[in-house]
């Protein structure tokens, strides 16, 4: 089996291989992002404090390059989102990098109260200097489409309105799975003396995405419109990073019944569904669904372990590893079925953590 060689296919970039890049390059600017993005370098003129937020699986793909200028100026904490869904061992190697270069960075989960708390004192911390001349102070909340900073408005809101006891109600955020959820620019009060205002943004691409490989992986993430690439082109590109890195063949691994044909029956009728894994408010799983999703995940597992078993090809042969793919979509449903299977577990943290982008080398600033 070709797998020695995986490396090499990941350092040319998958976006380049042919069955990857035959899709062209891939761009979602609508036209609420256009009048957001400007509506936003407006505020940011006046924002004492820029939270960025990013996606943990991608903390460089997620970067909006054209705010990048101004925020350079700003005091600015980089927020690394979802890291729940992110692999452990290399996220703490992203916060030493941005450490490095003096960038206040945290990696966080915006529906985890104590993890949104760190963020606070941090922003806190950061804002001390200016809470003693200032009476009224303005953060910033920015990033790209779905990188859960509605999730963190609303985490920010609940944490404050306890801490600080706000007296009036105010409005939540709106948390979907699909981007573009938030296209209008709100405000939230946290704090009084001094006032401390939130302002939640909608999430902006830049009008031309740089490369194909960086468009797919904010399609993989969810940052771009499924119905924009195609799931089954996004799904391609999750097979080809998961073939490469040699992902299902450690699943064989995993200390429970995965992968030994095991099933188990229940007397309850499970209530879930691929969506209901989507991220959403829901009463949680009970048994019979917790059983449910686990043997969707190892109908999905059995499939690729097998598939990639069996493989004799070159993982840095193109046409071997584009024929490695095509076998893996016909052992399964069909394909736009199982696209959606495979990037609905992949999203919600079913098939491992992973971290898509490459720490840069240390004198890259990022």
């Amino acid at each position: 089996m070709g797998l020695g060689v995986a490396k090499t296919v990941i350092k040319k970039g998958l976006g380049e291989v042919g069955f990857n890049a035959g899709g062209g390059p891939i761009n979602w600017f609508p036209g609420h992002m256009a009048a957001a993005t400007r509506a936003i370098k407006d505020r940011l003129k006046l924002a004492d404090l820029v939270i960025e937020v990013r996606d943990a699986c991608i903390p460089i793909s997620s970067i909006n390059h054209q705010l990048q200028p101004q925020l350079s100026s700003k005091r600015r904490v980089v927020a690394l989102n979802k890291k729940d869904l992110a692999n452990p061992n290399i996220i703490h190697k992203w916060t030493r990098y941005f450490d490095s270069h003096n960038q206040d960075c945290m990696a966080i989960n915006a529906h985890s109260k104590s993890s949104v708390n760190k963020l606070l004192e941090l922003v806190e911390f950061k804002l001390k200097e200016v809470i003693l001349r200032e009476p009224t102070l303005l953060v910033l909340v920015i990033g790209v489409p779905n990188v859960g900073k509605s999730a963190l408005i609303n985490s920010i809101h609940q944490i404050a309105s306890s801490r600080f006891g706000v007296q009036q109600k105010m409005k939540r955020a709106t948390v979907g799975p699909l981007p573009g959820v938030t296209q209008d620019i709100a405000g939230y009060k946290i704090a009084h003396q001094p006032s401390i205002y939130v302002l939640d943004t909608p999430g902006v691409l830049v009008p031309s995405i740089p490369d194909i490989e960086t468009g797919l992986k904010l399609a993989l993430a969810g940052s771009v419109k499924d119905s924009v690439v195609g799931e089954e082109r996004i799904a391609q590109y999750l097979l080809a990073v998961l073939n490469t890195r040699g992902t299902p063949l450690h699943w064989k691994h995993l200390n429970n019944r995965r992968l030994e044909g095991i099933r188990y029956d229940s007397k309850e009728k499970h209530e879930y569904n691929l969506k209901d894994l989507r991220p959403k408010r829901r009463k949680p799983p009970n048994d019979c669904d917790m059983l449910y999703i686990e043997d969707l995940v190892t109908e999905v597992q059995c499939a690729l372990y097998l598939t990639l078993l069996e493989f004799t090809g070159n993982m840095e042969d193109e046409s071997d590893l584009e024929g490695l793919i095509e076998q893996q979509f016909e052992a399964s449903e069909a394909r736009m079925m199982i696209s959606k299977k495979f990037l609905t577990l992949f999203r919600a943290g079913k098939l491992g953590p992973f971290i898509l982008d490459d720490v840069p080398d240390a004198n890259t600033v990022s």
